[in-house]
């Protein structure tokens, strides 16, 4: 069993007070094995990430790593690295003793609803699966949802959970989007789901609804739009139980379909 806490912090466009947003969202769920905390818990988007991007040895990173190694919690949180004349969208994978341990630089960019990610944020180039509290967790961020292949992708490397950060940028149809999508990939690899956004704010990224969906896409936590933490238990057992009943992993036709 592996405690997890929903972390919908609301981010500022400085790094220092979301250090501490998230040192209290930490403290207000001491029970948990893993926090997850929201895409570009760094910085708020917008064009001041090139000014504020980071390298992974930098103060923010050292930061949550304090703050995890104090907690005794293992954490994944978003954060910008320097990549030239862009970035890097990168979530961090930290352990419970403040390790580093994984960092995946999101592959699919929101070049959509009249956004232009890629102006500014260059992908990535692999998916990560990586172990915290006790959990094979596979890392998604926010447009990456879209694309069920790389949900796969991380079964076939051993997953046993998806975490998925974002700053889901409102819109027409967008938190219908946002739900249905997470219900999905949950349902499709009969997998835990902990799917964590920033709650709504003006400047239109984040519709929160962070949630904790099942391997047969019950949502056991729907934490809505306003900011706050919530701790729900992923049980392997249950994994197990849903992959007797439906075995769909198994049925696959590789061979036929080529994934």
């Amino acid at each position: 069993m592996t405690r997890v806490a929903l972390c919908q912090i609301s981010i500022d466009h400085d790094p220092k007070t979301n250090l501490e947003s998230v040192r209290d969202a930490l403290a207000s769920a001491p029970e948990a094995d893993l926090a997850v905390f929201p895409e570009a818990t760094l910085t708020r988007f917008g064009r001041g990430i090139l000014d504020r991007a980071e390298p992974l040895d930098g103060p923010f990173v050292h930061g949550l790593r304090e703050a995890a190694r104090d907690a005794g919690t293992a954490l994944i949180a978003g954060t910008f690295e320097p990549a030239g004349a862009r970035v890097r969208n990168t979530a961090v994978a930290i352990d419970a003793n403040g390790e580093l341990v994984a960092a995946y630089r999101k592959i699919h960019l929101f070049d959509s609803f009249g956004a232009r990610e890629s102006d500014v944020v260059e992908p990535g180039d692999g998916p990560v699966v990586v172990e915290l509290g006790g959990l094979r967790v596979g890392l998604i961020t926010c447009y990456d949802l879209r694309f069920p292949e790389l949900a796969r992708a991380l079964v076939d490397r051993g997953a046993e959970a998806f975490a998925v950060i974002a700053a889901w940028a409102n819109g027409p149809f967008k938190e219908e989007h946002w739900v249905t999508l997470n219900r999905a990939r949950a349902i499709e690899n009969t997998m835990w789901t902990i799917a964590v956004g920033q709650p709504p704010h003006e400047d239109g990224w984040g519709v929160g609804r962070s949630l904790l969906i099942d391997p047969l896409g019950v949502t056991a936590h729907d934490l809505g739009p306003a900011a706050g933490v919530r701790t729900g238990k992923i049980d392997k057992v249950r994994t197990e139980s849903v992959r007797k009943t439906l075995p769909s992993l198994e049925h696959r036709r590789l061979g036929v379909t080529g994934s």
